[in-house]
């Protein structure tokens, strides 16, 4: 039965989070004295999250019922008759979003207890996940572009600490000063792109500004004959670009593997990167009317898609295959978004939650037992060692890949069909792009899948390799110098005199707060897209959400071909994406575990391929050379001209200079003897009568 949310209950749910982040951040910190205990400090933090769940939980139902919410909670100030507000709008998109980004982060909290036991930042770390909790509900709660920015902006700022949660290391430092630069260069786009709508709607909520689209379809933008409409998209979806990692944005998210694997799993899996894909969802109304825009989109997609799951391939960090294949993910979901398919976007949204969530948490699981080494080329065998980690990373891999009747499959599958129906210009790269992808991601899961987990144990030996992290320049001697487990120690400091097991010590499964959230995470990994399918991407699930334009007609089509979750999955032994993705897996089994000399030939004939992808395209030195190096000039120019020259120089030493030398001149005149002063005196009455005598005479 349709009904109106109750407000408190909403407000209950980011303020629970927030209110255990401020336990744990002012109490259980040295700076307020330490006043409680790790004890409290967990409870306290994972009760908010687990209160914020239940009630997302129950909100949802509701919704499911007919139940709707938008209001206005709180209103800050008007300025000139535009209101800034905090307000609530609650429908099946942002319930949805609060459940996945509740539950992930409730995972996540309970893993942290485990993962985190031997650091001295517990405390500071449960704080920093239960307001990252609090500003990404704010953001996806919201019903106007002032909250939406105010979350947006607080979860970059909580990424910012949770990356460099281990501040003393430098490669933490650099990652989260990228991270931190790089989506500046995002968010510029985005507060231009509210700013227009803005100044053309009169208005910051969501509805408002909706409601006014067609009259902003036909402006342009002053000067040019841009369409205004398309300008505020393109800058929105820059915004995207940087929050959600889109290529040529992406930079900062490898990096950010620097982190305790846990807030790996919670920002830069599940809720931080996907922020881009929900704004242009919530925003559907408008971009539906600028073809460009969502060809823009797709393009950026398309490439982001194909060629950052290039990079996973080389990458010998376990944290980094995963990280790399959140980047090609991300990617398959802006494609939707740019195929006008956003309910297969937010589908793949909350599929990709769980199973890569749960990818980042087993990463972490096989970092515990193997001491720290991050390293796939010294692990091998796992599966006897630790057979939970195992089998939950084996369902993960699979939902991935796309396997039939996995959750992954079903959102993965409906993204690559939607792509074939779209006509958009750049449909037809985007159509090659997430087919190569599937064959891509279906070798560099299962490559890291057979390297950890099977075939020959290379652990506890002396040759081990070194990281292999591919930190950034600036960083990575210090790094290969003073080499860090991911706890943060120095291994100078710990108590172990190296990373990785001794030879006799074998691996060991995690403790029960380790793999209970593998096991949670696991289920909705195989089980939810067969069961929400139908309802999200072809029932009434979006209605009077998200909007399709009438020429758009891709989610049309894949309605018409919808016979059900069973008959998509059989149907799908006879199509291109399950071979490939076979074909994938086969690929990677035999390189790596029949034949590695495969891998080796291929690095010796194809050397400058694997230069590039080694080096990721060079987009890092590229950013170091021209962005850093053109400010570092620029900088010196303004120091060396500006600074030195201009304002010292001219300004401050040269006025100096000139009150100096008119004071020299003055001075000759100052003798100290009376009759030179009487002489000046006449003087100067002499001249003062001869200037005025004509006008005694007049």
């Amino acid at each position: 039965m349709a009904g109106t949310l109750n407000a408190n209950l909403l407000l209950a749910v980011p303020l629970a989070p927030l209110a255990g982040a401020a336990v744990a951040g002012l109490l259980g910190t040295k700076f307020f004295g330490n006043v409680v205990g790790r004890k409290t400090v967990t409870a306290a933090t994972i009760l908010g999250v687990l209160v914020a769940f239940i009630i997302s939980a129950m909100t949802l139902m509701e919704v499911l019922d007919g139940a709707r919410f938008n209001e206005t909670i709180y209103t800050w100030m008007t300025v000139a008759g535009m209101k800034l507000e905090v307000g609530f709008q609650i429908d099946s998109l942002s319930a949805m979003m609060m459940c996945v980004v509740t539950f992930v982060s409730l995972m996540v909290h309970i893993y942290t207890i485990g993962y985190m036991a031997e650091d001295e930042g517990y405390n500071r770390f449960f704080s920093y996940i239960s307001l990252f909790t609090f500003s990404m509900l704010m953001l996806v709660m919201a019903n106007n572009f002032l909250q939406l920015f105010f979350g947006w902006e607080a979860v970059g700022l909580v990424s910012y600490l949770l990356i460099g949660f281990w501040y003393t290391r430098p490669t933490a430092i650099f990652a989260n000063m990228k991270a931190f630069l790089v989506n500046r260069v995002g968010d510029f786009g985005f507060i231009l792109g509210i700013g227009l709508l803005l100044a053309y709607a009169g208005s910051m909520n969501y509805q408002e500004v909706f409601a006014k689209r067609e009259a902003l379809s036909l402006l342009t933008l002053p000067g040019t004959d841009w369409a205004l409409l398309t300008v505020a998209c393109i800058c929105l979806f820059i915004g995207a670009m940087g929050k959600s990692a889109q290529f040529p944005l992406h930079v900062w998210l490898p990096d950010s593997m620097e982190g305790p694997t846990p807030i790996s799993a919670l920002i830069h899996a599940a809720t931080m990167v996907t922020a881009g894909i929900f704004m242009v969802s919530r925003m559907s109304p408008l971009f539906e009317l600028s073809d460009t825009a969502l060809s823009f989109i797709l393009v950026i997609g398309s490439i982001t898609a194909l060629f950052m799951g290039f990079l996973g391939i080389i990458q010998n960090d376990i944290k980094r295959v995963v990280a790399y294949s959140t980047l090609s993910q991300l990617g398959y979901m802006t494609v939707a978004l740019g195929s006008s398919a956003y309910s297969v976007a937010v589908f793949h949204l909350m599929t990709h939650a769980f199973f890569k969530a749960l990818l980042f948490l087993g990463a972490g699981s096989v970092i515990i037992g193997m001491h720290h080494d991050q390293d796939i080329r010294n692990m091998g065998g796992l599966r006897k060692y630790m057979p939970i980690t195992w089998i939950t990373s084996l369902l993960g891999s699979l939902a991935l890949i796309g396997t039939p009747f996995f959750s992954g499959f079903y959102s993965k599958d409906s993204i690559i069909e939607a792509v074939h129906e779209t006509h958009i210009w750049g449909a037809g790269f985007a159509n090659f792009a997430v087919l190569a992808g599937v064959f891509v991601t279906a070798f560099y899961s299962f490559r890291m899948y057979f390297l950890v987990f099977h075939g020959k144990e290379r652990f506890g030996q002396a040759h081990a390799h070194g990281h292999d992290d591919h930190h950034a320049p600036a960083a990575a001697a210090a790094h290969d110098d003073h080499g860090h487990d991911d706890h943060g120690h120095d291994e100078d400091h710990d108590d172990h005199a190296h990373h990785g097991l001794a030879p006799g010590q074998k691996p060991h499964e995690s403790p029960f707060v380790v793999w209970f959230p593998l096991v949670a995470l696991a289920i909705p990994s195989v089980l939810i897209g067969f069961f929400t399918i139908q309802p999200m991407l072809h029932g009434d699930f979006f209605k009077d959400v998200i909007f399709i334009g009438e020429n758009h007609k891709a989610m049309e089509i894949l309605g018409e071909e919808f016979h059900g979750a069973v008959g998509m999955a059989i149907h799908s032994l006879t199509t291109l994406p399950l071979w490939l993705a076979i074909a994938g897996v086969a690929s990677s089994y035999y390189c790596y575990m029949i034949n590695p000399r495969v891998p080796a030939w291929f690095f010796a004939k194809f050397k400058a391929v694997h230069t590039l992808l080694d080096n990721k395209y060079y987009m890092d030195k590229f950013n170091q050379t021209v962005f850093a190096g053109g400010a570092r000039l620029l900088g010196e120019g303004l120091w060396n001209f500006g600074d030195k020259k201009l304002i010292d120089g001219l300004l401050v030493n040269g006025s100096a200079k000139l009150v100096g030398w008119f004071s020299s001149i003055t001075r000759l005149a100052q003798t100290g003897y009376i009759y030179h002063y009487a002489f000046v005196m006449i003087l100067g009455i002499l001249g003062f009568l001869v200037y005025f005598l004509p006008f005694w005479h007049a």
